[in-house]
C-alpha cells in the first residue's frame, strides 16, 4: 500500500447497489477495504454487513471475515437526516457517493434521497474537517435534451430543470449544483454515460437497461438509427475510473464524463452483429426500421406478439422513456478522463455476448423492474 492510500479513509455509499457494489469490488482488488467504511441502510451493523456481502457475491467477489467487518458499517438512511447528523464520520478523507434512487419512475422519494439526503450527508462529513475529495456520481444524461453530440463536460448543461425527461436526471444535477454551492467543498462530479452489464460477468450483477436491446432486437425497430453511436460502459470499468478519480492526488477538473466517448462507442449495427453472433441468429440490420417517438405506441401489439401479453401501460411508458433517450443520439466527450491517464472503456460490442448469456433466462418484464422501482 502506498503512503498516499495508507493515509486515506474512504466512505463509500451505495455498496449494496450496482455501481457502488462494483466500486467496493475494486477497493477489494486494490487492497483498500481496510481503508473503507460503508454507509448502509440497515437496522444494525451485522445486517448491514450481510447486505454488503450478499451484493459482493453477485459480483463473484470472495472476501474473508477480516477483510470487511461489521465495525466498518455506518447504519444510516439518506432519507433520515437525523441519522446522518448523529453518525460517526470521524477521519473521513474521501467520499465516493454512489447511493441514489436510480429509477425512471416518478417515485416520490427521489428528491428527498438524491438531493436533500445527499446535501445533508455532505454537510455532516464536511463538518468533521478532514474531507479532501467528494466524488459525486451522477449521470451524463443529466445534460438534458437538445444538445449537439459529442456532449461537452459543462456545468451549464442541464441547468434547465423543466427540460429533463425524467425526475431522476433532474434530481442528480440539482444535487451537483447544491454541493457546488457549499463553501470550500472539495467536489468532483463524475457523470457515467449508459452503464450496462459487466465486461466479464455480463448481466449477472444487474440486468438494468440491457432489456432495451433485447426488446429492440425482438421488435426489429426502435428510435435510434442503425448507424448512430451508443455510448455504453461496463460497470467494472466505471468503478475503476471512479476510484482513480477519487485517489489521484491532483485533478485538472471538477467535472468528468465517465464514458466511452466517440472512439469507444459502437454503432447500433455493430451491437446488432455482436448480439446476433451471441444468440446464433441473423443480424436484424437488413430488416431494422427506425421509428419516430410519436409512433412507438403502435409497437405495443408487436411487443405482445413477439414477447407475450404484458401490462400495456407499463410497456408504453418504458418504450416512450427509453425511446426518448435513444432519440437524443448522444455520445459524451471523455477527453478529460483520458488526459488523467485513465484507460479507455472496452466497447459494448466486446462484451455483449456476456450480457446475452447471463440474461436470456430472465423474463424481460423482470429485467424492466430494475429500472422502474
Amino acid at each position: 500500500m502506498s503512503d498516499v492510500t495508507a493515509q486515506v479513509k474512504i466512505l463509500l455509499t451505495g455498496a449494496t447497489g450496482f455501481i457502488g457494489g462494483a466500486v467496493l469490488v475494486e477497493l477489494a482488488q486494490r487492497g483498500l477495504l481496510c481503508n473503507t467504511v460503508l454507509l448502509v441502510r440497515a437496522s444494525d451493523q451485522e445486517q448491514a454487513l450481510a447486505r454488503v456481502q450478499a451484493n459482493l457475491s453477485v459480483f463473484e467477489c470472495q472476501i474473508t471475515a477480516s477483510d470487511l467487518t461489521a465495525q466498518q458499517m455506518i447504519c444510516a438512511d439518506l432519507s433520515d437526516t437525523a441519522s446522518l447528523q448523529t453518525a460517526n464520520w470521524q477521519g473521513i478523507t474521501h467520499v465516493i457517493h454512489c447511493a441514489a434512487l436510480a429509477t425512471f419512475s416518478n417515485n416520490p422519494k427521489i428528491w428527498a434521497l438524491n438531493v436533500d439526503g445527499t446535501l445533508a450527508l455532505a454537510k455532516a462529513i464536511q463538518a468533521g474537517g478532514t474531507l479532501q475529495r467528494w466524488i459525486q456520481v451522477g449521470t451524463a444524461m443529466s445534460c438534458g435534451p437538445g444538445l449537439t453530440s459529442p456532449v461537452s463536460e459543462s456545468w451549464e448543461l442541464g441547468a434547465d430543470q423543466d427540460a429533463h425527461l425524467v425526475p431522476y436526471t433532474r434530481s442528480k444535477i440539482a444535487a451537483e449544483h447544491a454541493l457546488r454551492e457549499l463553501p470550500n467543498f472539495p467536489l468532483v462530479v463524475a457523470r457515467p454515460s449508459i452503464v450496462v452489464g459487466h465486461s466479464t460477468l455480463g448481466c449477472k450483477p444487474s440486468p438494468s437497461i440491457f432489456w432495451v436491446f433485447r426488446m429492440a432486437f425482438a421488435l426489429e425497430r426502435f428510435t435510434c438509427g442503425a448507424f448512430e453511436q451508443i455510448d455504453i460502459v461496463p460497470v467494472d470499468w466505471c468503478a475503476r475510473a471512479l476510484l482513480s478519480l477519487c485517489l489521484k492526488p491532483k485533478l485538472a477538473h471538477d467535472l468528468y464524463h465517465v464514458s466511452a466517448g466517440s472512439a469507444g462507442s459502437n454503432q447500433f449495427i455493430e451491437i446488432d452483429a455482436a448480439y446476433a453472433k451471441a444468440t446464433g441468429a441473423e443480424p436484424i440490420a437488413p430488416r431494422y426500421a427506425q421509428v419516430a417517438l410519436a409512433d412507438l405506441k403502435s409497437l405495443v401489439p408487436l411487443f405482445e406478439e413477439k414477447l407475450g401479453k404484458v401490462n400495456r401501460i407499463l410497456i408504453l411508458r418504458a418504450l416512450m422513456l427509453y425511446g426518448a433517450f435513444a432519440e437524443l443520439n448522444y455520445v459524451f466527450a471523455n477527453q478529460r478522463l483520458l488526459d488523467e491517464g485513465i484507460e479507455a472503456a472496452p466497447s459494448f460490442a466486446s462484451f455483449v455476448h456476456q450480457c446475452v448469456h447471463t440474461s436470456e433466462a430472465i423474463p424481460m418484464l423482470d429485467q424492466m423492474a430494475h429500472d422502474f422501482k
